[in-house]
């Protein structure tokens, strides 16, 4: 089931708490199963989300197909979905599912996910038995409760598997031995697997630990999170782990409440912003979010871009992050899904190509019409969040401006949090 996000998870913690951009109802669907009074590992999957219904108006069809279009406008205009919905809407907007699949195709695709990320996360713990378990100090009684609450997860999973009918253990082995195949010839550079492995390990630990989907027996979700981080870095040789991943993935642990589940959904979600975390990703941001500045107000951008970039690199967090420690806990959750729904740059290219009908339009045209100044184009590259990294610059403009070194703005941009 999904975790709940509401504003329970973050209380006093100083950050700035978001208005709803409209109305945001009670919706019908699968419901919240964690929550600061219930917490609990993550399952291997959560098989009732394939058969789950969205009851966002018009978004699924009578056969479980989703509109995304629609799917994705709703997101942008309501500010958001209710935390009741969002487990089973994130599925779709990240692509775990596809959205042209069915109720009735999808538990077959949940199932061949589950065996597939299982065969991988078993191949790199045979190669490095070493790294199987998370290697604890002793120093935090916490983490060593996390282990246990993890292997009690471990032996609910196994015991489940032996009341299975003997017709779906040979579909699973028809299903394991199709992914033994596909990922028979994947090979490991293991010094690099191992590093990343021991950064890992050092950030884990250190996630989201303030969040009561991390406190009792959710302790236990730590360790899911590390391995699915782990399983990634390893099929994924040419992204591996970055610093901040942890963070990305956590959120999508948290509210898909699935190991299999959170694995493709954030690998999907890595696909796209892969790029983000590499240097010229980072530099590429810092170029767009300069030049939107500059348009937007010119002192501000002397003042804050002379040489170089360098006095606005706080900025590559918050776009990394989408905002994720600057904001309430659930705000900040919004705000992701807002993000990644992507309808700005939908309605740019629907823009674009409306402009492009009128030319043509014009030119075909017989009557003579005076000559019209054509249109300036839409910089598509200016996505929503370069707009709200802007205007969080620009309501702090007076502040910004008054800080005279680099030290000033440090210290004025880690402190605050942000309307």
């Amino acid at each position: 089931m999904i975790a709940s996000c509401d504003e329970s998870h973050v209380e006093g913690n100083g950050k700035t708490h978001l208005d709803s951009n409209g109305p945001v109802g009670k919706f019908k669907g699968m419901k919240c199963s964690v929550s600061a009074g219930n917490n609990s590992v993550a399952p291997v999957t959560s098989p009732e989300s394939a058969c789950a219904r969205i009851s966002l108006p018009g978004v699924m069809d009578a056969e479980g197909r989703v509109d995304e279009s629609r799917l994705r406008m709703h997101i942008f205009k309501n500010g958001g979905v209710s935390p009741d919905e969002r487990g089973l809407v994130w599925r779709f907007l990240f692509g775990m599912y596809p959205c042209s699949s069915t109720a009735l195709e999808r538990p077959l695709l949940l199932e061949q996910m589950t065996v597939r990320y299982q065969v991988m996360k078993r191949k790199w713990q045979q190669l490095l038995p070493g790294a199987v378990r998370l290697r604890l100090n002793g120093t935090d009684a916490e983490l060593l409760t996390a282990v246990k609450f993890f292997d009690l997860r471990q032996d609910r999973e196994q015991k489940k598997q032996q009341y299975e009918s003997e017709e779906a253990r040979e579909k699973m082995s028809f299903l394991q031995l199709q992914a033994q195949v596909l990922f028979e010839r994947v090979t490991f550079d293991l010094e690099e697997l191992q590093e990343a492995i021991r950064i890992i390990d050092k950030d884990v630990p250190r996630t989201d630990r303030d969040l009561p989907y991390y406190r009792n027996e959710g302790l236990g979700n730590l360790l899911v999170l590390r391995d699915i981080l782990i399983t990634y870095a390893a099929f994924h040789p040419e992204v591996s782990y970055a610093q901040g991943m942890n963070d990305l993935c956590s959120r999508f642990l948290e509210v898909l409440h699935s190991e299999v589940d959170t694995y493709w959904s954030f690998s999907c979600y890595m696909d796209k912003f892969s790029k983000d975390f590499c240097a010229d990703g980072l530099y590429r941001k810092m170029e767009l979010e300069a030049a939107l500045l500059k348009e937007l107000d010119p002192q501000l951008h002397s003042h804050l871009i002379t040489d170089n970039m360098e006095k606005i690199t706080f900025c590559h967090r918050w776009l990394l992050l989408a905002f994720q420690r600057e904001f309430e806990h659930s705000d900040a959750l919004r705000l992701f899904e807002i993000f990644s729904c992507d309808h700005l740059e939908l309605i740019s290219q629907q823009v674009d190509q409306a402009r492009y009908q009128e030319r043509l339009a014009r030119k075909y045209s017989l009557e003579d019409e005076p000559a019209v100044t054509e249109l300036q184009a839409i910089n598509t590259d200016f996505t929503f969040e370069l707009f709200m990294c802007a205007t969080i610059l620009l309501e702090n403009r007076e502040a910004l401006l008054s800080c005279r070194n680099e030290v000033q703005l440090i210290q004025f941009t880690s402190r605050a949090r942000w309307t």
